[in-house]
């Protein structure tokens, strides 16, 4: 039955706390009522909604709409009086003491009764929030609110109803005031020289949110200033990897500058050069050819390029781009799986001394060394139907193009030999 007046005032003997980030729970002493995801959406919906707006009366009509939306419901009202006893039965027989009182009836109205202490994790989070980005407050103590409101983010708000018309907005509100807490309190670490502490904060955010590239920046950053800069090359290549297979993109300039600044970093902080010959050595079970980052590439086609200039070696500059029957680019599902299998095939069809690098979303470069130009196309040929033969269910289209290298003269130097090879 449903209660026709309020309950009197509970008081158990602590508060109920109750997580709506990255699950829904209820917690009272060692007592824990949780949202498995598995059965009764429809019943851990209403008590979610009666929590997240617990500071309010909530009519049936809201509920409805809330909750069932457009969609026709034979006699709600009963529908409804019937999941409200269904989750009074659950609290009840999960131990709660004050189950029946939670939620309270009166003249058509529904609410969370706030006369049971209740304490709600993003009601704290935002609150220590708000505190944190006072007037006149000490950085110190701001950075000690910002901290306890990131630890209370487990997840983004209500994951298993994430598709609830009225959660959606309340998810994306969390998640964006989430996002701008890390950045504030890295920010305040960072001019507190606290390195140490930012590394596991952007970690975190990276699982919540992990194309935001000012995080990816800062833990780039902390890594470089506490010398960790293998794992800061790691991450950088992994960034990259990660943007250009799911939303088709370069990292930003300013990314990619970070990691030119971690190159020449890297090559000025040993002097043992025993330590510097084992960092570069490859292993001798590397019989493909080089694949590297686009930074990398450049460096190595122009130190190629100063070396021509001198020997008259030749070398060749190929690009292989991917598209789709119609001259188009393919959507990102497939344009993942060929880009691999093409990566895969360039390097079992390349030489060890040949250096290939992805250069877009579609595209990889290629340099070719000690060819000509009528060997340097045959190879290309050879790529393109070893891919065709070996993934014929790739339903896309790879079109070449092949340039000789262009030397780099030194006004002092004598002019270099010209190449035949003219495309």
């Amino acid at each position: 039955m449903l209660q026709n007046e309020f309950p009197p005032p509970v008081v158990p003997q602590e508060p109920i706390f109750i997580t709506m980030f990255g699950s829904f729970q209820l917690r009272w002493g060692d007592l824990i009522v949780e949202d498995s995801g598995s059965r009764a959406h429809k019943l851990w919906s209403v008590l979610e909604y009666l929590v997240a707006f617990r500071n309010k009366d909530i009519s049936h009509i809201e509920l409805q709409e809330a909750l069932w939306g457009d969609s026709e419901t034979d006699n709600f009202a009963n529908t409804l009086k019937s999941l409200i006893y269904r989750i009074r039965t659950l609290l009840t027989n999960s131990g709660l003491p004050m189950a029946k009182d939670l939620i309270v009836y009166k003249r058509g109205i529904y609410s969370w009764n706030n006369n049971v202490d209740t304490v709600v994790d993003c009601e704290v989070f935002e609150d220590l929030i708000k505190k944190a980005s006072g007037p006149n407050m000490p950085n110190q103590r701001r950075i000690e609110l910002y901290q306890k409101a990131l630890a209370l983010y487990k997840g983004d708000f209500l994951p298993n109803s994430a598709y609830e018309p009225w959660v959606i907005p309340l998810s994306t509100y969390y998640h964006n005031l989430y996002l701008k807490c890390v950045r504030e309190t890295v920010g305040l670490l960072r001019d507190s020289e606290r390195y140490d502490e930012i590394i596991p904060i952007c970690e975190a955010a990276n699982i919540v949110e992990p194309f935001d590239e000012a995080v990816h920046e800062a833990l780039i950053h902390a890594w470089v200033t506490q010398g960790s800069f293998q794992k800061a090359l790691e991450h950088y290549e992994y960034v990259s990897k990660l943007f250009y297979q799911e939303l088709g993109v370069k990292p930003s300039n300013r990314l990619r500058s970070i990691y030119r600044d971690i190159i020449k970093t890297v090559s000025h902080v040993e002097t043992d050069m025993d330590i510097i010959k084992e960092d570069l050595r490859e292993t001798i079970l590397a019989s493909n050819s080089f694949y590297c980052e686009y930074e990398v590439f450049k460096n190595i086609y122009r130190l190629e390029a100063r070396s021509a200039a001198r020997t008259g070696r030749s070398a060749f500059l190929a690009l292989l781009t991917l598209s789709t029957q119609d001259q188009q680019i393919p959507d990102l599902k497939l344009l993942n799986l060929g880009m691999e299998s093409l990566l895969k095939t360039i390097c079992e069809s390349l030489r060890r001394n040949d250096v290939v690098s992805r250069f877009s979303a579609t595209q990889y470069v290629l340099m070719l060394m000690s060819l000509t130009c009528e060997s340097g196309q045959t190879v290309l040929n050879r790529i393109i139907t070893k891919f065709q033969k070996h993934y014929p269910h790739i339903p896309l289209l790879i079109h070449s193009n092949l340039q000789p290298l262009d030397p780099i003269i030194c006004p002092f130097h004598s002019e270099p030999p010209s190449d035949s090879c003219k495309l």
